[in-house]
């Protein structure tokens, strides 16, 4: 009788063991899920971004050219928004109002502005047709994935770390979303 209350006390320990195992795999892949759902938030918010300074281009088609954004100098995180006043064109103030919705202002926590991309930056690039525009989102990932093409330059280099962490020493961390917008002659 002694010998098979051993073998159940077995059987129960490799039925915790297994169990564990189990629950262990569970918590990874919710960690796994909450970074995959995190990333996809981030890109439609970016989405979002593109398309609405799309339509503001296409809403002021005459003066297009003047919402270029270098992308060495591009609006968001980093910069300071310009304010606008009664006497701001059509094109600052779309300017500004875009550079508020990449730093997040949309929405806030206290004084933290939490409604849009981590680190988001925005670049209008007048492409060799005249009447095309590349718009670019850029921001930081979470976890490193593959970097952008080499031609998505805004926001370049602007999202290492410098604490030997997961982004330190590539582009792996920036991701980008872009669109052309090409703007049409109407009589």
């Amino acid at each position: 009788m002694l010998r098979m209350g051993g073998v159940s006390m077995i059987e129960v320990l490799i039925t915790i063991v297994v169990l564990s195992v189990g629950l262990v795999g569970l918590a990874k892949l919710q960690a796994y899920l909450q970074v995959t759902e995190m990333e996809s938030y981030q890109r439609s918010q970016a989405l979002l971004l593109v398309k609405d300074m799309a339509n503001r281009i296409a809403i002021n088609r005459k003066l297009a050219s003047s919402y270029v954004v270098s992308p060495a100098a591009p609006l968001g995180a980093g910069m300071t928004c310009a304010t606008t006043t009664s006497s701001s064109t059509l094109a600052q103030v779309d300017f500004a109002e875009w550079c508020t919705a990449l730093k997040g202002a949309a929405e806030q926590i206290g004084t933290s502005n939490i409604g849009s991309v981590l680190g988001g930056r925005g670049c209008v690039e007048q492409l060799t047709n005249p009447n095309e525009y590349l718009i670019t989102v850029a921001w930081q990932g979470i976890v490193p994935l593959a970097a952008p093409a080499t031609s998505v330059t805004c926001g370049a280099n602007q999202y290492r770390t410098s604490d030997g962490g997961v982004c330190d020493a590539s582009e792996l961390c920036r991701r980008t979303v872009t669109t052309v917008v090409r703007i049409d002659s109407l009589s």
